[in-house]
Order: structure tokens, then sequence, then C-alpha cells
């Protein structure tokens, strides 16, 4: 089926082809992963769109004595693929099958596991020293990062960190004027100047055939200055820049980057692709193809998969979105932020409606956080969403800027929890242990959709402070949520379920499983609501009813919910047993979330049996 692709086991096997057979491998290589992921869903637009790049860095360079890095990890299936993995490929993303990210436990080839996006020039850069403290002369280094990645702030101090070190690496600019949604900032724009410059572009291609020892680099540099009135940033810094270059030719590809490979200290190739490349569907809607969810036609990209005509309830992310602009409309203070993900998070809902009070400030989280303080300190209410994974990026910011300050700013944490085929980098586990400590902070959890109105509702309530809420992936429990919004007394839990023996402690949504749980085994059942400040008035009346406490969280045991009422239990003398059910203190792989759910005891049955065992016990 694959006359090329079907040989390829190694590189090394890549290396015997000519650069003549090379774009028949491309060919190859795209309707191979175009064939694998339209029965196994995973990130899909960003690796078609480097299949080219992908074929040539793994002819030229020579894997895994060079080191390649890819930044995020979206666009690496190509690289898994022709790296020994093409017949492990169906098992991407699924439980106990390969990542759908580089992992340095995986393969020899991932030479740094990723997920998060803007370290690949840092990790590169380290590489590349330790290379030249080791004195290992002739090892090569190439970090391959996107123009989205690119407005992160970790890849300009990694950018300015190698011109400084002399450091000899490559960095390709895969310029695609895409992250998951297109690019915005002046980034972007700088990159557009560049890339749409005829006259710069054709003078720079005659002055490189005739170029002999690089004044006439220099001379096209300031002609560049000229034309498009803008210096290059990248040479600014003392990086030498080439390119714009086809992202997509990859015979020329081969020859760029073998050149390349012979001129040594801080290079940058800058490359123009499509995302979505070879695939109509991707190509026109690159947004909705970075990740397919469900099985397609890999000639039309029509979805395959049976439409239910039951009633579903809501994805989280919808919910946050309609009420956010519900909000706006009775609220002008309100203002609406996200680093890069206004699609992800839905915020691209308000932004339709109200543009101008909307801000997608690039993947900057640390960035995003502090624009909002600065916006609440002036009077304003921003509702900044941030996925959970990627909030970890902003906890200085959330210290010092927001609560330390005592701002307004409601903090919308999106994908708290286990996120299923993404995997441990995209897990939101962390974030409850991670603020429980921070003074001024309210954080909250909705069990369901109606709650999260009522929390979003509250948060922006004047005298409110700094505010987090925190919600999972995927769908809710109620499909009539679209209920008139309640305040909700800060700091107070409710009740479920009235029981004895046993009381069960849930935070957030995973209290629908718990709920279950304690119907089934006549368990006393309290929603908390609120990890901090939290309800000790409740738990005082709980520790003096019930023998035995069973408390239930969709994220890190340690320092999470259970351990803050053990906490408390401790310091009031409670001496019943108290267990606690969350993720447990390792990192989870990949799989389902009903998959990892049962592997940490977190879903239905475990709780029962949790539940059982402590009644036993109380």
């Amino acid at each position: 089926m694959y006359e090329l692709l079907d040989k390829i086991d190694s590189p090394a096997d890549l290396k015997k082809l000519s650069v003549d057979e090379l774009p028949q491998l491309c060919d190859e290589l795209r309707r191979f992963i175009i064939a694998q992921l339209s029965h196994a869903p995973g990130h899909f637009a960003a690796s078609l769109g480097v299949v080219e790049l992908t074929v040539a860095l793994h002819y030229v360079y020579d894997l895994p004595t060079d080191k390649l890095v890819w930044d995020v990890g979206h666009q690496a299936y190509g690289h898994k693929i022709l790296t020994g993995r093409r017949e492990s490929f169906k098992t991407n993303r699924k439980r106990g099958g390969i990542s759908g990210f580089p992992n340095i436990a995986e393969s020899e080839y991932d030479a740094f596991g990723v997920g998060h996006s803007s370290t690949s020039i840092s990790a590169a850069l380290g590489m590349a020293t330790a290379f030249k403290l080791s004195g290992e002369k002739g090892r090569h280094v190439v970090a391959v990062i996107g123009d989205g990645a690119m407005t992160g702030g970790e890849a300009f101090e990694g950018l300015n960190n190698m011109a400084e070190n002399e450091a000899d690496m490559l960095v390709i600019l895969n310029d695609n004027n895409m992250a998951i949604d297109e690019v915005t900032g002046g980034l972007n724009q700088y990159l557009l100047d560049i890339t749409t410059s005829g006259t710069y572009n054709r003078l720079r291609t005659r002055i490189a055939k005739r170029d002999k020892g690089g004044i006439l680099h220099r001379m096209a540099r300031s002609l560049k200055n000229l034309i498009t009135h803008r210096s290059n940033v990248f040479e600014g810094l003392g990086i030498r820049y080439f390119g714009p270059a086809d992202g997509h030719d990859v015979k020329y590809l081969v020859g760029v980057l073998s050149d390349l490979k012979k001129i040594g200290g801080a290079k940058m190739l800058h490359v123009i692709t499509k995302k979505g490349k070879g695939f109509k569907a991707a190509e026109e809607n690159p947004t909705v193809w970075h990740s397919v969810d469900s099985d397609f036609d890999p000639e039309t990209g029509v979805s395959t998969k049976e439409k239910s005509e039951e009633p579903m309830p809501p994805k989280f992310q919808t919910v946050f979105g309609e009420t956010l602009l519900e909000l706006a409309e009775k609220n002008e203070k309100i203002l609406g932020i996200t680093p890069a993900m206004p699609t992800g998070c839905s915020l691209n809902i308000m932004m339709k409606a109200m543009p101008e009070r909307c801000f997608d400030v690039g993947i900057a989280e640390q960035h995003a956080v502090t624009f909002a303080a600065g916006l609440a300190v002036s009077g304003y209410v921003p509702f900044c969403n941030i996925y959970s994974t990627f909030a970890q990026r902003a906890f200085d910011q959330v210290i010092h800027d927001v609560a330390l300050q005592k701002l307004h700013v409601v903090m919308c944490f999106d994908r708290g929890g286990l996120v299923g085929a993404d995997g441990p980098t995209h897990h939101g586990v962390f974030d409850i242990a991670m603020l429980r400590c921070i003074p001024n902070l309210t954080i909250m959890s909705p069990m369901d959709e109606p709650e999260l109105r009522n929390m979003m509702y509250t948060a922006q309530k004047e005298n409110v402070g700094s505010v987090v809420i925190r919600y999972p992936r995927g769908r809710g429990s109620v499909i009539d949520w679209r209920k008139p919004m309640s305040e909700i007394e800060i700091g107070r839990s409710r009740v479920i379920r009235e029981g004895k023996d046993v009381a069960v402690i849930s935070f957030g949504p995973i209290g629908v499983r718990a709920s279950r749980a304690a119907e089934r085994t006549g368990a006393m059942h309290i929603d908390l609501r609120f990890a901090k400040p939290i309800d000790t008035a409740m738990l005082d009346r709980v520790m003096g009813q019930v023998g035995a406490i069973v408390t239930v969280e969709d994220g890190a045991v340690c320092g999470g919910i259970g351990t803050a009422i053990a906490e408390y239990a401790e310091k009031n003398g409670y001496r019943g047993k108290i267990t606690t059910i969350g993720v447990p203190d390792r990192f989870i792989a990949h799989g389902t979330v009903e998959e990892l759910y049962a592997e940490c005891g977190m879903d239905e049955e475990s709780i029962v049996r949790a539940i059982e065992e402590a009644k036993s016990k109380a």
C-alpha cells in the first residue's frame, strides 16, 4: 500500500532513498497519517503541515546522535512514524499505547518531552551547550517552533540566551499563521511583513547565490530594512536569519538544511507551511481540524460518527462561553481574555458579539494574568480563561499580581482534572493543591452546569476579590442548563443527600459520580463547592454526625481537598476515619477519562467500595 514508507523503520532506512524519491515518501506519509487518524482521533492538521520538513530533517541530520526538539509536539506524528513507531502508531493516545507527544521514555529519537508550548529553544540550547562543554564536536541540535509558540515569553528568553551563549544550533521557525486559532499580535504582523516582501525575497535569493563570505548577506540585511522599514529582530539579537523558505518543497529543504548544517553558530531558518496541507477540509478550516475527536471519511473529511437522537448535556466550555456573553450584556465592565484558546475555551462566542471587549493575547499565560490584573486595577472585571495545565505557568502572577493586591480578577481554569488522551502534559490535576495555599483567593468548582452559571454570576459581583473557577473538559450532566442565575454565598457548601455513618464530601463535577455512589450506599453527600474558603461550619456538623468521611476530587490528593479536610479534622479532634479519593502521587498516562478514573480509583464503583469499607470501620 505504501511502496516507500513500509520499508522505513528508522531514519537510516530513510537515508537509503534518493532525493528524487522524497516527494513520493512525503505523499505516502501524509496519506498514512490521514488514514490512521480517520479511525483513531488525535492532533491532525499540524502534523500534515510539516510532512516535508519532517522528512528533510530526518534525511539530513543524524538522529539520535544529532538532537531534534519539537515545540509543543502536536506536529510530531510524522517524526514518530519515521522513527520505528509506524506499526505501533495505531495505539497513539490509547491507554498502554504510544503518547501523542514526544516522550523521552518512549524513544531515543524523542530528544525532549514536550506538550506545553515555547520550550524547544531553551531545551535545545541546553543540549547544544552540553555538547560544547563536553567537547563533543560535530553534533547538531535543531529546535522546531511554530509562529504561535513564538509568542510565548520563554521562546524569547531562549533566543536571547542562545545568541549570548554563541550556541551552535538551528532554530526552525515553522510559520503557518496558526496556533490553534489564527495567531494574533505584533510578532505575527512582523512575520507577515517578512514573508510578503516580494522585492526583498527576490533580492535575497539572487544575493544568496553569489555570496562569498557574508558581505552580501549583510548588504541584504540593510536592503531588507529599507524595503520593509523594519530591522530583523532575530539578526538584531545576533542570530543569523535565513528565509523565508517554502516548507513544502522537500528537495529544496534538503539542500537548505544541508548547507545550514555546515554553518556554525546561532541560526534561524524561517519556513512557510500550510496547516492541514494535503487534506482539503483541514486546509480550509485548520482550527476545527487542529485535533479530531471522532472518526471521519479519509476522502471527504465527513464525520462517520452516528449522531445520537438523545439530547446531550453541553460541554462546560460552552456553558462558560454562553454565560459570559449573557453576563457581559448586563455588566459593561466584564471583559474576556484568553491566551490563544478562543475556540478551545469558547470565548469566541463573546468575541463574535463583542470583539472590542475580548482579547486573545497569544500563547502567554503569565502576560494574560498580569494583563487581567492591570484591567482590574483600572475598574474592569476581566474573566481570564486558561486551561488548568497551562495556568501552572502563571503561578507567580496569580500570587503577586492578583491575590496579593486583592484584585477583582476572575480566572476560569478550563480542563481541570484528568483530560484523557492528551496525557500527563495536559492533565489539569495540580491546580487545587497549587492554589489552596494562596491568601486572598476564592477557589470554586461547580458540580454541574447551572452551578457554573451561578459561580460566574457570583464572581462578577462587587467586592468578591480574586476568584478561580475550575471545571473539566467535556460534557456535564444537566441537559436543561440555562436556568436563571443566583448568587452563592462565598464559602458555603450544599447538602446533596442526608445520610448516616459515612459522609462523602466531593469537590466539582466528580460529585455526580459521588452522588450516585452515596445514593447506592446510603451515605451523606456534601457538594463542597469551595476549596477556599472551606465551609468549616458544615465540616463541624459532619464530624459531629458521622464516624467516617470519604473525600472525592478530580485532582492531586497531595495538598488537595482531602488534605484540607484532614488538616481541619486533626486540629478539631475528629477521631473518625478519613479516606481521600483523587489522583495519586504519580504522573498519570494517557487513556480515556473513564479508564483513568478507574485506574485512580475515582470511578463510581471505586467510590462505592471506599464508602462500604469506611462504613465497616466507622
